[in-house]
């Protein structure tokens, strides 16, 4: 992975000119918003406002606002926070999004291959509108993946790991982001947990893996985009896909409504697969230990 020359640069005044018994940009303030805590707060209300505004839009907006998100975590991370943000860094991008979307792509069709095999999935094809089905995928999925990972893995993982650590943060972050698909149509405690153990452990991993944005934003994105075009429910939301796709038996093995976030066989392949990222994290010295000045 590579990093980008920009964001070194932008990092170097860690404590500000003003100090902090002037009031200017070192008081008491300055210090609080740009403490781990306070520029995720901070990041999370903006990235969240320009991905929130754009996620629904017509044609191209959410691509459009994933572009605007981006920007908004650069400023963010070298105004506010003042550090280096080479997460985002153009650098090795292309080979980042290659790779993550390998992954992601390997792991949403084994994952219906088996609950198939074992009765749970037939597919039958739709038909039709085939360029227009994709291009709408694309771009809402697009959207989803940069929002949901700027702010869970480059804002919150990695502030709760100045704090905590690497594993209390990538624990709090999973609980946080299955917390968040509790409100998703279909949504039950299960399929909560499922969010958690799965999605949550298995995108955190990878970033604590490879800590790359472009990395974990191509696992999810293609994540989504495969079930979505397998017209499979995308965390609760019943997508426009180029199949139709039948479930039979058991609502543990097929996901139900949920879709296939809530069916133990994705469940147990994102835990394997976060096992192994979570080894080459540590190999690699990913995994950070608790800072006590961290806050």
């Amino acid at each position: 992975m590579g990093t980008a020359a920009p964001d070194t640069a932008a990092s170097a005044p860690e404590t500000g000119g003003a100090g902090g018994a002037s009031g200017g940009s070192g008081g008491r303030l300055g210090r609080l918003v740009r403490s781990p805590l306070g520029w995720m707060v901070t990041g999370m209300v903006g990235v969240g406002l320009v991905s929130g505004l754009t996620a629904t839009g017509p044609g191209p907006v959410p691509v459009l606002g994933a572009v605007a998100a981006v920007v908004a975590y650069r400023l963010i991370g070298q105004r506010v926070a003042r550090r280096p943000v080479p997460e985002v860094a153009r650098r090795g991008a292309g080979r980042e999004l290659l790779l993550g979307g390998g992954i992601g792509l390997g792991f949403v069709l084994a994952a219906a291959f088996l609950i198939t095999v074992l009765g749970g999935y037939s597919f039958s094809w739709k038909g039709g509108g085939v360029l227009s089905l994709v291009g709408s995928a694309v771009a809402v999925q697009v959207g989803a993946a940069v929002g949901e990972e700027l702010m869970f893995r480059g804002l919150a993982l990695q502030a709760l790991e100045q704090v905590w650590g690497s594993r209390v943060a990538l624990a709090v972050t999973s609980l946080f982001f299955g917390v968040a698909h509790l409100g998703t149509p279909g949504a039950t405690a299960w399929g909560g947990l499922s969010i958690v153990l799965e999605a949550g452990a298995l995108l955190g991993a990878a970033f604590l893996w490879r800590r790359s944005i472009w990395f974990v934003v191509g696992l999810h994105f293609v994540w989504n985009t495969a079930e979505q075009l397998l017209g499979i429910p995308v965390s609760g939301h019943a997508p426009e896909g180029l199949f139709t796709v039948t479930t039979h038996g058991s609502t543990f093995l097929t996901g139900g409504g949920f879709g296939l976030e809530a069916s133990v066989v994705p469940v147990l392949i994102a835990l394997a697969l976060a096992a192994r990222m979570l080894v080459l994290a540590r190999r690699d010295g990913g995994i950070k230990s608790r800072r006590r000045n961290g806050c």
